[in-house]
């Protein structure tokens, strides 16, 4: 029987915040905010839309927080069990945790959804740096 030995319950928080930052900083006008917008059919320079999605974003940012948390949480479970205590292999098998998890649940979404692929890109490359994040965070916080 396997016993499966808690993560560094800080490192799983921190691991889940910075996933918050980077959301704000990729999709902020400096890097996504606006193609991301036109992807998703609103106009970027309509103003009074852009404050309607910015005052109802507060629910989805919570549920985001518990997301990241859940995902986090079970990154570091993984982590303890594959013995990972080296940035590289943190940072590999985060990659192929994305990669065949997460990249394939969301681009098999977007061809029945009919998404275009550059929303898809955006969304999914976010999704690569949060688990590069976390990888890193959890690797080096053991």
């Amino acid at each position: 029987m396997m016993h499966f030995a808690f993560p560094n319950l800080l490192a799983v928080l921190v691991a889940a915040v910075a996933t918050i930052i980077l959301g704000f900083v990729w999709y902020s006008p400096l890097l996504f905010a606006r193609p991301w917008m036109r992807e998703m059919g609103v106009d970027p320079n309509d103003k009074a839309k852009v404050q309607e999605m910015q005052k109802n974003a507060g629910p989805a940012y919570g549920g985001s927080m518990v997301a990241s948390l859940i995902t986090a949480f079970t990154v570091g479970l993984f982590f303890r069990v594959l013995h990972v205590q080296s940035l590289h292999f943190g940072i590999a098998v985060s990659f192929h945790f994305w990669l065949g998890f997460v990249a394939t649940v969301q681009f098999t979404s977007a061809l029945f959804t009919k998404q275009s692929m550059k929303l898809f890109a955006i969304n999914t490359g976010y999704q690569l740096v949060c688990y590069l994040a976390m990888g890193t965070i959890l690797a080096l916080w053991h």
